[in-house]
């Protein structure tokens, strides 16, 4: 019996015991799980047992793996001619220097070209941890170059594990990850690039350059990084790769394993089995992915519901938008982004059902639907049968009626649709609907909701005339209210489908509701403030960062090494092997007091170290230089260079010159130099090729030691 003055509550169908509705966690795994797979997981064990255990082992002594090396260096340079020889050398040359740079640069156009932003950020993010990885390996191994043989091609720097190698895989890697559909078409790819990087690596082994270990590192390492990244975070069951017409960057793939994980989570949680699935209204819709979804409930019924899905992306995708709009415009209005995927849908399914309670034509909600926990939701609503988007019905003057009553009724309640545009209005049996109410906001600003009204005129001129609109908006709405609306509409406040239908329909609307109604200035959107000056400071600031970086991660090869102490150590070799002609090389024994290596570099045919030293307080002879700018520079090169710049020595030492050059004034000291007490020496050839003979077994070509 109903209690008097108590309105009937709305009736709940609960399920048995039994029934196929789940409440607690099963403890089953995640619909859409990052997996790896099989193959993924060998190549990252191979990362640890190969490349890592390799790198600790040749840090520690770099004779066997020179032992092994060796066989197979000297079959490949035994048949050197000179037509061969060039070629390499060419080959080389492209492939180090333009040719690496050039396919990373071309290989990220082509991916945001095609706008597969979530690859693109994937790769970046692998040659970033392929840089950061190699790097560290790099130095601890310090490996110099191939023994026993005389080289022939350009190198720069250790040789293990090959950062050109690991650079140049990891791109061919994204290339196929990222432009190449899955299946056979992406099988034959990765055939390619196991061609290429076989002919990669007999050119470079054949040069004399890199080691076949130091090779085999860098490709273990240019093939797991990336394969793990993008199989983990680009699935190709939820982001696959195809061509033809492009969608938004919001509309995800509903096949494969996510339409199964859709269709298993409607049923478990709300009890509805989907019978049909297809995304719909993708046009004018671009945060997130909508479905019409043809469902049989609980009790046989067969009926249609509307849904849409939200992720992560969509999640980076708002935060992205808000943020350029408080640097474009300032803070027009509360421009504070969501967090996670779960709060939009929790947003959105209190938004329906705010509207609802008002009395506003918005379809019923259905309930949330949890795809993957913090990672993908659905939130499913009524679907308007039979009605058609405004901008393709007919329209009367009880529809325009009913537009203008919804935005004055927003206004008494103090709501804001915010989203107002042809895509967003259904005409239902000569009644208008609204729908995509997630950008709702409550009590927001006049502006705000003067935009929405223009915009619902706008709309609804699109469909009859501006005449009529005006006229049947002073029953709601004062001239003054007319004016403010049509001052604040102006270029961004109207959403981008709703300019585009005012672009084809011709006629200028909003010069002619602006001439309807009473003059206005033009209210401005431009909002200043230091916040926003700072935020774009702050961001320019950091894209510029990131871009640089990006972009040095095709350039992995810069010879940078370890201090060329005085003493037999492999940063002296290396240096040895950079320039075989010098019988005495130079080196660092003793720094006076404040000073320190600012940068090592070796090349072949080139090497450099830079010495600083920090400010000090002047006087008495002292130094004082402020910032710790570099001021001694050391080279060592084949042939001693003419300059006339007195700032510059040049010492023949056997076979090569050592330049020297300080920037600071005759006089002030200590300064680093080669003069006796000057912390700086030279270590003989000879001491370094007994040192190579003893430890490694191996000849340490050049000056007095003729190689092949």
């Amino acid at each position: 019996m109903e209690k008097p003055g108590h309105a009937p509550g709305p009736t709940y169908v609960v399920a048995r015991h039994g029934g196929h509705r789940q409440r607690r966690p099963t403890g089953a795994p995640p619909p859409l799980p990052k997996t790896i797979g099989l193959t993924g997981k060998l190549w990252l064990g191979a990362v640890l047992v190969v490349v890592v255990s390799g790198s600790i082992w040749l840090h520690a002594t770099t004779r066997p793996l020179d032992g092994v090396d060796a066989v197979l260096i000297r079959s490949a340079t035994s048949v050197r001619t000179a037509w061969l020889d060039s070629l390499a050398i060419s080959l080389n040359s492209v492939g180090s220097r333009w040719g690496l740079a050039g396919l990373g640069l071309l290989t990220v156009a082509l991916t945001a070209l095609f706008r597969r932003l979530r690859h693109l950020v994937v790769f970046l993010v692998s040659l970033a941890a392929l840089e950061i990885l190699s790097s560290l390996l790099y130095g601890f191994a310090s490996r110099p170059r191939p023994f026993s043989v005389t080289a022939i091609g350009h190198w720069e720097g250790y040789s293990s594990p090959s950062q050109s190698v690991a650079a140049l895989t990891a791109v061919l890697v994204g290339i196929a990850y990222m432009l190449v559909v899955a299946g056979r078409p992406r099988w034959y790819a990765k055939l390619a690039i196991a061609a290429i990087v076989t002919g990669v690596a007999a050119v470079r082994v054949y040069l004399g350059v890199d080691h076949p270990s130091d090779i085999a590192f860098g490709a273990i390492l240019g093939v797991a990084i990336p394969v793990a990244l993008f199989r983990a975070f680009t699935p190709n069951d939820a982001f696959p790769v195809s061509y033809g017409r492009r969608g938004k960057s919001a509309h995800l793939d509903v096949g494969g394993r996510r339409g199964e994980a859709i269709r298993r989570a409607m049923q478990e949680q709300l009890g509805l089995t989907i019978v049909d699935m297809k995304p719909v209204g993708l046009e004018g819709s671009g945060g997130s992915t909508p479905l019409k979804l043809r469902v049989v409930d609980e009790q046989g019924v067969e009926r249609s519901v509307f849904a849409k899905l939200y992720a992560k992306n969509h999640v980076r995708a708002d935060r992205w938008y808000k943020l350029g709009r408080t640097m474009l415009y300032g803070r027009l209005e509360d421009e504070t982004p969501f967090k996670t995927v779960r709060r939009f849908v929790e947003y959105e399914d209190y938004t329906l059902r705010l509207l609802g309670e008002y009395g506003f034509s918005t379809p019923a909600p259905l309930g949330i639907v949890e795809i993957t926990p913090e990672t993908e939701y659905l939130i499913a609503m009524e679907f308007f049968e039979d009605a058609e988007e405004i901008g393709d019905a007919k329209i009367d003057g009880a529809v325009i009626d009913e537009g203008l009553q919804m935005i004055r009724r927003m206004w008494d309640v103090g709501l804001a649709h915010r989203d107002v545009k042809p895509a967003n209005l259904m005409v239902q049996d000569g009644h208008l609907r609204l729908i995509d109410v997630f950008f709702v906001q409550v009590r927001p600003s006049p502006w705000r909701q003067a935009v929405d009204l223009g915009n619902m005129m706008l709309v609804l001129a699109l469909r009859s005339d501006a005449e009529t609109v005006y006229r049947q908006a002073l029953e709601y709405f004062s001239p003054e209210e007319l004016a403010e609306a049509f001052a604040a509409t102006r270029g961004v406040a109207s959403p981008t489908q709703l300019r585009n239908f005012m672009k084809r329909d011709g006629r200028d609307l909003l010069a002619r509701f602006r001439a309807l109604a009473p003059a206005r200035p033009p209210i401005a959107t431009q909002r200043w403030s230091f916040r926003r000056v700072g935020v774009i400071l702050l961001t320019l600031a950091i894209v510029l960062a990131a871009g640089s970086y990006s972009l040095s991660l095709f350039f992995p090869s810069r010879g940078d090494v370890s201090a060329p102490s005085c003493g037999t150590n492999r940063t002296m070799v290396l240096m040895a092997q950079a320039v075989p002609s010098a019988t005495r090389l130079p080196c660092i024994r003793s720094l006076p007091l404040g000073w320190s290596l600012s940068s090592s570099t070796i090349v072949r045919g080139h090497v450099s170290f830079r010495l600083l030293v920090m400010g000090g307080s002047g006087g008495n002879g002292s130094i004082q230089v402020g910032g710790g700018a570099p001021v001694v520079d050391v080279s060592l090169i084949p042939t001693c260079p003419s300059t006339g710049d007195p700032s510059i020595t040049a010492s023949d030492v056997g076979g090569a010159c050592v330049t020297y050059r300080s920037s600071l004034p005759a006089g002030v000291g200590p300064v680093p130099s080669f003069a006796p007490g000057g912390g700086l020496s030279y270590v003989s050839r000879s001491l370094l090729v007994a040192f190579v003979d003893r430890d490694d077994d191996q000849r340490l070509c050049g000056a007095g030691v003729a190689c092949p």
